[in-house]
């Protein structure tokens, strides 16, 4: 199941910023990654010099490395999920926010995402990247924001082959953030990240976005949404 659409705000502006984010991850990974990718070695080099590498930030080193990880993604399929989540669920926010607010929650969400994640991987030398952390914090908010909204969900496969149904955002929001803690916990107790996927960081910014949630619930219950279809 993937979310590809959900319930607009009546009063919904263009949500600039959001497609600027998703503009800026595109095109660095278009034209930054891909070309690197025929050569393993210089892939990984770019990946460990503007990853953010957990053993490089404890010691105050690489510092820069917190912002440029939130752009750089490990493939397409990490690349297409991530803008994904940030089309389905970026615009809402936005709106409610104001466009410069939200893109400071954006990057603060990045950033906590970023702490969790070496404050529970210290001493790891293995580079995280990925916008992921940043969205997480933007899933969190929409969580209290609009609990009750309708997420448009495609289905592929399964007994009926592929179609589209409707989750309640608080449902597959709230399953999603249950999942994230329960791998999060899961990889601790493996002393490594499962699946080479970086859970802590996802939960740094889920929980970042349910602060910012409670904080402008009050304007989102204030507006209209479309009904579903």
């Amino acid at each position: 199941m993937f979310p590809v659409g959900d319930q607009d705000l009546v009063e919904e502006r263009f949500s600039f910023v959001t497609y600027a984010l998703l503009a800026i991850n595109i095109l660095v990974f278009v034209l930054l990654e891909v070309p690197r990718m025929g050569n393993a070695s210089a892939i990984n080099n770019f990946i460990q010099t503007y990853g953010a590498v957990p053993a490089d930030l404890e010691q105050g080193q690489g510092l820069i490395t917190v912002l440029t990880s939130m752009f750089l993604h490990g493939g397409w399929m990490h690349l297409i999920g991530n803008m994904l989540f940030l089309w389905v669920f970026g615009d809402n926010i936005e709106t409610v926010m104001g466009h410069i607010p939200y893109f400071i929650f954006y990057m603060l969400g990045g950033f906590a995402a970023t702490l969790a994640h070496v404050m529970t991987n210290l001493g790891s030398t293995i580079p995280a990247v990925g916008a992921s952390g940043a969205i997480s914090a933007i899933l969190g908010a929409y969580l209290l924001m609009f609990p009750g909204n309708k997420v448009k969900m495609l289905i592929m496969g399964g007994r009926r082959g592929t179609g589209m149904t409707y989750v309640n955002a608080l449902v597959f929001l709230g399953v999603w953030g249950v999942t994230q803690f329960v791998n999060g916990f899961g990889a601790i107790a493996n002393t490594a990240e499962t699946d080479g996927v970086a859970y802590w960081a996802h939960i740094g910014g889920f929980v970042f976005g349910l602060v910012a949630g409670l904080l402008f619930r009050g304007c989102a219950s204030r507006m209209v949404v479309h009904p579903a279809r």
